[in-house]
């Protein structure tokens, strides 16, 4: 039976939030829901759409115990969780959920030290590629071309930072990149991830419509798009040396022009398909390498 047909125990992001229409967390969430399981969790959110998505206190609208902490301190707050759980001999996963900003920027000196001392938690990045939350500012994330409320009229001049390959200089256990457009792989990764121990991280691309001047009906083409042209490599990364491509893309320019096109953030700085083609044809030529090497 497909998993996708498989209901999910609880969802673990319930009706009533405050996220937009089309959002792409809201679409991890309910990924995460159904790779859950009968599994006990614990989620920890820094400062981001998803903290304000849970409501005025004492109300809430996740279904599992639900951490609220400050941008910086993520990890460190789920590694307090993740060993009180041991010491009480409790069966619980510790699941971060954070976005760009708190990762990628100001959460990257406790993501860092979580993962190189190897904390049991998993450490689940939702990139919508800006500070979602605030009206949509550059960060590291943020990919070459692209447009925000403070970035200059020619859009973002530097390429993304890959943060996959930071994880896998932590040589953490269990890296992987998540598309809400292939759902079936998503979950085999979410679930993989929730049943291994040490440092784990996803790293799962968010459409965000308001940020990325898209329509909310096309996040799972756009992410399928980004997918197939190379942009976002689907992969698997084993203690930080074995690599795993998961979807053969074609590099469809055709493709990357599509997905260029169905954003408005790219218009500004007007931005050729073939610019970026050649940024995403020399990260594979440096990812096939490392696939050889540690074959």
């Amino acid at each position: 039976m497909s998993v996708m047909s498989e209901c999910p125990t609880r969802q673990i992001l319930n009706p009533g939030n405050s996220n937009c229409g089309g959002c792409g967390a809201t679409s991890g969430l309910s990924l995460l829901s159904r790779a859950v399981g009968e599994r006990n969790i614990q989620i920890v959110i820094p400062a981001c759409c998803s903290a304000v998505a849970a409501g005025l206190f004492p109300n809430s609208v996740y279904g599992v115990p639900a951490l609220m902490t400050t941008f910086a301190a993520t990890a460190s707050g789920a590694t307090g969780l993740s060993v009180v759980a041991k010491l009480n001999g409790e069966d619980t996963r510790v699941v971060c959920w954070a976005g760009d900003g708190g990762t990628y920027d100001i959460g990257m000196a406790t993501l860092s030290a979580a993962a190189e001392r190897n904390e049991d938690i998993l450490y689940i990045c939702y990139d919508n590629e800006i500070y979602g939350n605030t009206g949509g500012q550059r960060s590291s994330a943020t990919p070459h071309g692209a447009t925000t409320t403070n970035t200059p009229p020619g859009g973002k001049v530097e390429v993304k930072k890959d943060i996959m390959e930071i994880m896998a200089a932590h040589r953490v256990p269990y890296a992987a990149t998540v598309s809400i457009a292939h759902q079936e792989d998503a979950i085999r990764k979410m679930r993989y991830a929730l049943d291994a121990r040490g440092f784990r991280f996803l790293h799962l691309l968010s459409p965000c419509p308001t940020g990325w001047k898209s329509e909310p009906s096309l996040g799972l083409e756009l992410v399928r798009l980004a997918v197939r042209s190379g942009l976002f490599p689907l992969m698997e990364i084993f203690e930080g040396k074995r690599r795993v491509v998961n979807v053969e893309p074609d590099f469809s320019q055709e493709a990357l022009a599509r997905y260029l096109n169905l954003q408005r953030r790219f218009k500004k700085s007007g931005i050729e398909p073939e610019t970026l083609a050649s940024e995403i044809e020399e990260h594979w030529s440096a990812l096939r390498a490392k696939i050889r090497c540690f074959k």
